[in-house]
């Protein structure tokens, strides 16, 4: 037999074997739907280390992700204001000051010009990228945390947001001990250790005079209730959340549900625009229904749900939406 017809005679029977076998998996997989199982576990590989798009084994952003998420996300829209960002379309504008009714808003970019006088000026956390696996603690206050033994867990992340008058002195082995973003405003402002990011959520025109003046000349006592005239903070780890992207979780998130987001949904919302994988804890109510605090007895509670400005259920379902697409984890309590 010559060489070349060989050849052929071999080529044949491997593009022979390679149909029958291909035709086979196919009609297999028709009967055993399992095997698309192994088919997607490779597509997903392939995407992972083709894109690399974070470090962790699923990133907040995957290749074929989730219609519903994508037309809300938008990385485009940063979290936090800088000089450069700290511009405001006269929509954004209007909307912001509407949202406590301000009514001699001083102006508006000497207020931003002397703040940065004050605080950095710096673009954060825009790092994101295939050596990136950076994990988030949201840490709400609900009651459901009591006895919940998840201290150690929560302090293992690399980033732990609190919010509000959230204590950890007495209550480490269910909140842990750690905070790294501490959120609040200016009538919710505690003293902050000199390692924790004080993120404030302004309002309002004057909460960012109000943040200027407590960290240096304590002129500011009232905005509509008396606040704090100095906080003890790290004034170089101070950090704004941005209108801009206070409106967007409005529109994008929340569909215009409740007067504007509470706390508890701005800080999720952040997390998820700075790290890749996110846990929430001390979301909803406690194993019996109440919704109270952490450090308060149940019958204190239930009031922070039903302040007339947030739509609690409309947010918690859009957090159990993003749980049910593995964007988030959630730890329930007890």
């Amino acid at each position: 037999m010559s060489l070349s017809k060989w050849r052929k005679i071999r080529a044949f029977t491997v593009f022979s074997c390679i149909v029958t076998f291909t035709t086979f998996l196919f009609s297999y997989t028709l009967r055993d739907p399992s095997l698309y199982f192994f088919k997607y576990a490779i597509r997903k590989s392939d995407s992972f280390f083709s894109k690399g798009q974070c470090g962790c084994r699923q990133c907040m952003t995957e290749l074929e992700d989730d219609p519903w998420f994508t037309e809300r996300f938008n990385l485009s829209v940063h979290p936090l204001m800088s000089r450069r960002n700290s511009l405001l379309t006269d929509d954004t504008y209007r909307w912001w000051q509407w949202l406590q009714a301000e009514q001699e808003p001083a102006n508006f970019s000497e207020v931003v010009e002397k703040l940065f006088q004050v605080i950095p000026d710096a673009d954060l956390y825009m790092d994101a990228g295939p050596e990136r696996c950076r994990t988030c603690a949201v840490v709400g206050n609900s009651g459901n945390l009591k006895g919940s033994h998840y201290g150690a867990l929560i302090d293992s992340s690399d980033v732990i947001i609190r919010m509000n008058m959230a204590p950890t002195s007495g209550y480490e082995e269910d909140v842990g001990s750690r905070t790294t973003h501490h959120v609040m405003y200016p009538e919710s402002a505690i003293d902050l250790d000199n390692t924790t990011s004080l993120l404030l959520i302004p309002f309002k025109t004057l909460d960012l005079q109000w943040i200027t003046s407590a960290l240096t000349t304590g002129s500011i006592k009232h905005t509509y209730i008396p606040v704090q005239s100095r906080i003890k903070a790290n004034k170089n780890r101070v950090l704004i959340y941005s209108p801009t992207f206070f409106k967007y979780v409005y529109d994008a998130w929340l569909e215009s549900h409740g007067r504007y987001p509470s706390t508890g949904f701005l800080s999720l919302l952040f997390s998820i625009h700075i790290c890749d994988k996110v846990s929430v804890y001390g979301f909803g109510a406690d194993q019996y229904g109440n919704w109270h605090h952490y450090w308060e007895e149940n019958h204190q509670g239930g009031a922070f749900r039903h302040t007339g400005v947030h739509d609690a259920d409309y947010e918690y379902n859009v957090t159990l939406l993003l749980a049910d697409k593995h964007k988030i984890k959630i730890f329930k309590g007890f």
